[in-house]
């Protein structure tokens, strides 16, 4: 006998989204009344490693910071409604978000919830130290390492749910296995069942980045116009037993799910649509059929995958010196000229530091370049709103520094009318790639007790 469909909403595309994007998802999902998933991906490259900044600074943070602020409002509804959470919100510190979600459900005066946490992606150990500078080679780092991190895929979250989990905390795995592990649990696919395996992929793609499937990263005013997308709603999938799904919202929200949205979102970050590789499947887009079924409801089947990779991805991130920038705003007749001087002064004043990036915020910053090559091929023009800004990466904060004090001087110093002034100094942090085999990243899970120790 089948078992009845999976419906999968997501309420959360990275670390910072909308906090108040779960209610409507877990009102959706609580009113369809079967079995229901609700997942967070708050994890992008650089997370990770900011999280380890973080847990340095105060050894129980280093999950995602605004956990309660998701959780809160959703948390006591999705247990009443037998909804199981999975996210990605254990980032550095995935027992600690485990410890704090038992914290809030006592908080709340709910019942202590059964948490699953997975381990296996955290390889910034010692005993990890060799073999990732053998797979990095040319492109192992000098400076201290920060953060390791496997991309693991949907085993073990499946595991986790088998074992009666109702939330599962994972670090780094990848994004559409927080959507491929709830459904292998659900349906019992065999790991091999490659084409369903690859159908649920992509349902998890299409979830991962949140409301750019509805709409969000889509919308264009006037060439691709979105309803209220103030009010966007976020994503749900429904998912079938043969690994096709249907993507909606919730009812009476913003926002647009059309085959445009669906296949934009299919192909964003896809590299080879015709070899997708994820830790759990190598997908297959060629053949993938995607249909309009209903109002803001949109078909995906076709799939199909191949057996996974043998190796993981690993992201390796590591100290890379300060960032220093600064920028100052010029307004009103000869705006642009005024701005270019403030650059040449910092220019001759900074000289020997090490390249600078310079940009013309309102004439050209997205479009210029980091060698000045746009300068000296645009002269000067009549720009009247203008904001210089200036950055330098520097090995010494010392260095670094000077930048901070040389933009501040320009107040007094500088062309005339300069102000608004900002300046930052920050760490900056480098990030290599690299593949290890399968078999030295054992990853699993454990169950926490109604304390949040490891039980």
């Amino acid at each position: 006998m089948t078992p009845p469909l999976l419906r999968v909403g997501c309420a959360a595309g990275f670390s910072g989204d909308r906090i108040d994007a779960a209610g409507p998802v877990v009102q959706a999902l609580a009113e369809s009344g079967g079995p229901a998933v609700l997942i967070f991906e708050t994890l992008a490259e650089r997370t990770l490693a900011l999280a380890q900044l973080a847990r340095r600074q105060q050894p129980q943070a280093g999950y995602e910071p605004l956990l309660d602020l998701m959780l809160r409002p959703v948390l006591g509804a999705c247990l009443d409604a037998g909804i199981r959470i999975v996210g990605n919100f254990g980032a550095a510190h995935p027992l600690g978000a485990a410890r704090r979600l038992q914290a809030l459900a006592r908080e709340l005066g709910l019942r202590p919830p059964r948490i699953a946490v997975v381990r296996g992606d955290d390889l910034s150990g010692p005993q990890h130290r060799a073999m990732l500078m053998q797979a990095l080679g040319a492109a192992a780092p000098t400076q201290p390492v920060v953060s390791a991190n496997a991309y693991l895929g949907a085993e073990a979250i499946a595991q986790a749910l088998r074992a009666g989990a109702e939330i599962v905390v994972a670090g780094r795995v990848a994004d559409p296995s927080l959507t491929v592990g709830p459904v292998l649990a659900h349906y019992g696919w065999a790991p091999d069942d490659w084409d369903r395996l690859a159908g649920a992929t992509m349902a998890g793609h299409l979830l991962e980045c949140g409301a750019q499937v509805t709409g969000g990263y889509f919308a264009d005013p006037g060439y691709k116009d979105v309803p209220d997308l103030a009010h966007v709603g976020y994503p749900i999938a429904e998912i079938a037993d043969d690994g096709s799904c249907v993507i909606g919202k919730p009812a009476g929200t913003g926002g647009l799910v059309d085959v445009r949205t669906v296949k934009e979102q299919l192909l964003y970050e896809v590299h080879d649509p015709a070899a997708y590789l994820t830790p759990d499947v190598v997908a297959d887009l060629t053949a993938a059929e995607v249909v309009q079924v209903g109002p803001d409801r949109v078909r995906l089947s076709g799939v199909r995958g191949h057996p996974r990779p043998a190796r993981l991805k690993v992201n390796v991130c590591f100290e890379n010196g300060w960032l220093a920038e600064g920028e100052i705003s010029y307004a009103g007749p000869r705006a642009e000229a005024r701005a270019r001087l403030a650059a040449d002064i910092l220019r001759r004043r900074l000289d020997g530091l090490g390249p600078l990036r310079f940009d013309l915020v309102g004439v050209a910053s997205v479009f210029a370049d980091d060698d000045g090559r746009w300068w000296d091929s645009h002269p000067a023009g009549d720009a009247r709103d203008v904001r210089l800004r200036v950055a330098l990466n520097h090995a010494q904060r010392e260095a670094a520094e000077v930048l901070v004090r040389e933009v501040t001087a320009l107040y007094t110093c500088g062309p005339a009318g300069g102000g608004g002034v900002r300046t930052a100094l920050r760490p900056r942090l480098g990030i290599a790639s690299c593949l290890v085999p399968r078999e030295a990243v054992p990853a699993g899970y454990f169950m926490v007790d109604d304390q949040g120790a490891p039980a």
